[in-house]
C-alpha cells in the first residue's frame, strides 16, 4: 500500500500553490521553454471507451496477478507472452479543492484494466490506435504497473496530447534495492518492445509514433531502437517516427554515443532532458562503476552527438531532482514542443 502523503504528491501540492518558475539553460535547438500549456484530458475513441473517464492503453510483459482481473493486474515476474489492455480511469475531479484534495491523494484512480485480444494482443491495440498518433510512454526503475499507467495518462493530459496514449510496462520488482533485476528485466523486454514498434510504424492507419521514455526505460528504449534500425531500419522507418524523449536517462554515456551512432536518421529525433544534479543518477552512476549517466552528463558531452538538450540543472527544489519531466510545467513544455514538432532534419 502507498503512504498517503507520498514524495511525489507533496511536490505536486508545493508546485501548485507554489507556480512554477522558467528553466533556464536551454539547447538553442529548442529555444525558450514553454511554461503555457495548457492540460487536457486524455483522448479515447474506442467503441469500448464510455465510461466517462479517460483512458491508457498499455502493453506489458509483466506476468498477469490474478488473472489481472484486480489491482495489482501486473507484477514484477516475468511473463511468457505479451499482453495489450485498456486501462480506464474515473474522471479526475474538477473543482479546485477537490484538484488540491486529489494531489494529496493521487489524481488518478484506476477504474478498470480490460484485455485488449487473446490472440494477438498488439494487432488489437493497433486497431484501437488506428487513425491518429500514438504517444508511448516507458516507465523507469522502481514502478509499478499501476503507477506507470497512472504516470502515462498525467502526461498525456499534461501535454494536452490528443492521439492514443500506451504505456509500454516492463516487470519492474518495485524496490529500491533491486535496481540489478529492474536493468536485466528491462533489456529482457527489448523483443517485445521492438514488435510493439515495428506493428505501430508499419500500419498505414497509424500517424506519427512518439516516445516519452524515463530513466531506465531509456535504455530499454535505446537497446530497442538499436535493434529496430539494424534489422528493418529505412528512411521511410524513420519517418513514421516522431518524438524521441528521453527523461534524466539512466544510460551509461560511452554506450549512449555508441547506440545513437548505430540509429542512423533517428538521432534526430531525440531530444535528452538532463539535470547535473540528479541524485538519482548520481546514485546509478557508483552503481555502474562511476560512469557517467546521460541525464547527469554536462551538455558539452552531448552536444556533438547530434541530439536536442534540455538541460534542466537550474530548474526546481529538491534532493532527488529525477521526476521534472513530470512535476514541472515547463519541463513538460519541452516535450510537447517535441511532440509537436513537423520536421526532424
Amino acid at each position: 500500500m502507498q503512504p498517503f502523503f507520498s514524495r511525489r504528491s507533496l511536490l505536486r501540492l508545493a508546485l501548485a500553490q507554489a507556480g512554477a518558475v522558467t528553466l533556464a539553460g536551454c539547447s538553442s535547438a529548442i529555444g525558450a521553454l514553454d511554461s503555457s500549456s495548457t492540460p487536457a484530458a486524455t483522448g479515447d475513441s474506442s467503441p469500448t471507451g464510455a465510461r466517462g473517464g479517460p483512458v491508457v492503453y498499455a502493453v506489458t510483459t509483466r506476468a498477469p496477478v490474478n488473472g489481472a482481473s484486480e489491482r495489482p493486474w501486473f507484477g514484477s515476474a516475468r511473463s511468457g507472452g505479451t499482453r495489450a489492455v485498456a486501462v480506464r480511469f474515473d474522471p479526475p475531479p474538477e473543482g479546485f479543492f477537490d484538484r488540491i484534495g486529489a494531489t494529496l491523494t493521487g489524481d488518478w484512480h484506476i477504474n478498470a484494466v480490460e484485455p485488449l485480444g487473446n490472440n494477438d494482443p498488439v494487432a488489437a491495440l493497433t486497431l484501437a490506435a488506428a487513425g491518429r498518433d500514438v504517444l508511448i510512454y516507458v516507465h523507469g526503475y522502481n514502478q509499478s504497473f499501476e503507477q506507470a499507467a497512472i504516470d502515462a495518462a498525467e502526461l498525456s493530459r499534461a501535454i494536452g496530447f490528443s492521439g492514443a496514449t500506451v504505456g509500454f510496462s516492463w516487470p519492474s520488482k518495485e524496490g529500491l534495492l533491486d535496481y540489478g533485476y529492474d536493468r536485466e528485466s528491462a533489456l529482457w523486454s527489448r523483443d517485445a518492445f521492438q514488435d510493439l514498434l515495428e506493428a505501430l510504424v508499419r500500419n498505414a492507419m497509424i500517424g506519427r509514433v512518439h516516445i516519452v521514455a524515463h530513466s531506465m526505460g531509456t535504455l530499454l528504449t535505446l537497446e530497442t531502437l538499436r535493434q529496430l534500425w539494424a534489422v528493418s531500419g529505412s528512411p521511410d522507418v524513420a519517418a513514421r517516427f516522431g518524438a524521441i524523449v528521453l527523461a534524466s536517462p539512466d544510460i551509461d554515456v560511452d554506450l549512449f554515443a555508441t547506440s545513437v551512432r548505430r540509429i542512423g536518421p533517428l538521432a534526430k529525433h531525440i531530444t535528452v532532458i538532463s539535470s547535473v544534479n540528479d541524485r538519482a543518477l548520481a546514485v546509478s552512476s557508483r552503481l555502474a562503476g562511476g560512469v557517467s549517466r546521460v541525464g547527469a552528463a554536462d551538455r558539452a558531452v552531448l552536444e556533438p552527438l547530434g541530439v536536442r538538450i534540455a538541460d534542466a540543472s537550474e530548474y526546481g527544489w529538491g534532493i532527488i531532482r529525477h521526476d521534472l519531466f513530470l512535476s514541472n510545467k515547463d519541463v513538460r513544455g519541452v516535450i510537447k514542443r517535441a511532440v509537436e514538432r513537423k520536421t526532424w532534419d
